[in-house]
Formats: C-alpha cells, sequence, structure tokens
C-alpha cells in the first residue's frame, strides 16, 4: 500500500523523532512529548499537530479487512494457569485450508493487540499459516481503543505473569486443530523482546524473527533452538546497545541467525501506521521473514 499521504521521517526534525520514541516507550509522558516539541513547533498547538503527525493512523495503513472473506478470524480466550489464569488472543486462518499449516506466534508492541497488529496477523493467515496474537493487555480489560490509555496501562501489568501467558499460548497452539506442528513467532519492539524471550523458553520453536527487541538474559542464550531472523533498525540506540553480547552469545551457542539491519531506518520501521515506517526495508524484512517460515514452517508430504 501507498504511504505518500502520510508523513515522512523526514519531514521532522531527528530531535523530535528522538523525544517520540523516548513518549512511545514511556521514558517520558505526554506533556514532556509536547514540552520538547514545542521548540520545534509553533508552541503547545504545534507540538500537539507534531504528536497528531507522528501518531498511528489505522484506517490509512489496513491491508486486509477484518471481515475478508478468504479468512476465518475471532477471538479466542485460553487457560493461562502459570499467568493470569485465563488469557485472550486473536486468531487468523485461511477460510479453505488445504491440509495441515503452520502456527505463527504474533506479539504486540507496548500498547496491546492493536488494530495494526491484528492486520498483521491477517497478513500472515493470507500467506497460509494459522496466526494468533495474544494480548497482554486482557487482564486489564484488553486494548482500550486508545494508545495513550494503552501505554499507560502497560507498566501495570506483572510482566512474570504475562511471559507465562505468552508461554501458555504456544503450548495453546501446538495442539490447535488444523496445525501441523511446527512453530514460528514474531514480534515488534516490546513484541521482539518477547519473541527473544520465548526463543529461550520453547525448544520445540522451530523459527524466530524478534523485530527491533532489546535481549533476553544472556545466560538464557544456550537454550534457543530456533533459528532467528534478527530484524534491528539502523538509528535505535537503546536496542542497539544489546546486540554485540547477545550475538556473540548466540554465536557461542551454535545458533543459526541472520541480521537484517536496513539503513537509514529508526525503531519502528516496519509499522505502516506511523511516519517511522520506511517502506522498502519493511518489505524486505517481510520477504526474508516469509522465507525464513517457509523454510523452517512447512513440512513436507
Amino acid at each position: 500500500m501507498s504511504q505518500s499521504f502520510r508523513p515522512k521521517v523526514r519531514d521532522f526534525d531527528p530531535e523530535v523523532m528522538r523525544l517520540f520514541d523516548q513518549y512511545v516507550h514511556g521514558a517520558i509522558d505526554r506533556r514532556g512529548f509536547l514540552a520538547g516539541a514545542a521548540r520545534f513547533a509553533a508552541g503547545a498547538a504545534g507540538a500537539a499537530g507534531l504528536l497528531a503527525a507522528l501518531s498511528p493512523n489505522f484506517a490509512a495503513a489496513q491491508q486486509v479487512e477484518p471481515d475478508d472473506a478468504r479468512l476465518d478470524t475471532g477471538y479466542r480466550e485460553f487457560p493461562s494457569p502459570q499467568g493470569h489464569g485465563t488469557a485472550r488472543g486473536y486468531l487468523a486462518r485461511p477460510a479453505d485450508a488445504d491440509g495441515p499449516l503452520p502456527v505463527v506466534l504474533v506479539v504486540h508492541e507496548n500498547r496491546g493487540l492493536n488494530p495494526h497488529i491484528e492486520d498483521v496477523t491477517r497478513r500472515l493467515a493470507l500467506e497460509n499459516y494459522i496466526a494468533f496474537a495474544p494480548d497482554a493487555l486482557f487482564p486489564l480489560g484488553g486494548y482500550p481503543g486508545d494508545e495513550d490509555a494503552a501505554r499507560a496501562l502497560f507498566p501495570e501489568l506483572d510482566q512474570a505473569r504475562v511471559r507465562e501467558d505468552f508461554l501458555a499460548a504456544a503450548r495453546m497452539l501446538e495442539g490447535i486443530e488444523g496445525g501441523n506442528g511446527r512453530m514460528g513467532v514474531v514480534g515488534f519492539c516490546y513484541g521482539g523482546l518477547m519473541s527473544n524471550y520465548l526463543a529461550t523458553q520453547l525448544p520445540e520453536l522451530a523459527a524466530a524473527a524478534p523485530f527491533y527487541g532489546s535481549a533476553p538474559p544472556l545466560e538464557d542464550v544456550s537454550g534457543i533452538k530456533a533459528e532467528m531472523l534478527v530484524v534491528l533498525a539502523d538509528d535505535d540506540p537503546r536496542v542497539n546497545a544489546t546486540w554485540p553480547d547477545y550475538e556473540t552469545a548466540l554465536k557461542a551457542a551454535g545458533v543459526k541467525y541472520e541480521l537484517f539491519q536496513p539503513e537509514g531506518t529508526l525503531h519502528g520501521f516496519n509499522n505502516d501506521t506511523t511516519p517511522r515506517y520506511d517502506e522498502k526495508a519493511a518489505n524486505d524484512a517481510w520477504a526474508k521473514l516469509l522465507v525464513l517460515f517457509e523454510r523452517t514452517l512447512r513440512v513436507d508430504g
């Protein structure tokens, strides 16, 4: 989908983008962003306009309609006895599957299961996968329909229990009807961190694609049996600082991995709802993801 109607990274001062990254990840609040951005706009009103331009436009970027007749979609609850007791996610699969299909666990950013991640889940289903995206915010009522509200809710989560919820989701998917017994995971930002974590905990995982996610505990890297596609942005100091030691640990553990770090990209470059989106880099990353999943998740015969 063309993004010509959307502002681009080049339309914003680099310092504004740094402020936005801090805001998205909770280092500063909305007031802090507006105060900092006011230096690059016509006062508070201009700063608010900058924030509006940087915020997601879900409808404009949607690629697959929620009621696409080619798919069966819906929400599914599943037990998570070591987590929050019951968890929930969004399931999408081809409506007319021909034989068992691989399963992909999709992990959202730090705002819960928003419309963008549901759209990504449908995109994967159209590639002939059973795709499932848990909502970490379900114990707090689920994604609230507003990015600021979702961002404010996220720190209230008990992350130890959330990790158990995602492990429970993987266990549920192992036996899902119509699955072929092979599983991959992809996640973005917080979801990249979670994808790295899941790879250390699930020896049965065949492939993992963390997008700009921080490294897992290095002492756990030896548990990774999945083939890894590590996607990093070019300009992302917070996450990229964790990569050198992570790469050393991956090599020491004999993990098969590929690093994809396209030039000129910012954290979040795959998310086509915001100006940080880089169409070429995102398309290239998606193509590499599909090649990895095709090679590792399909079962011959």
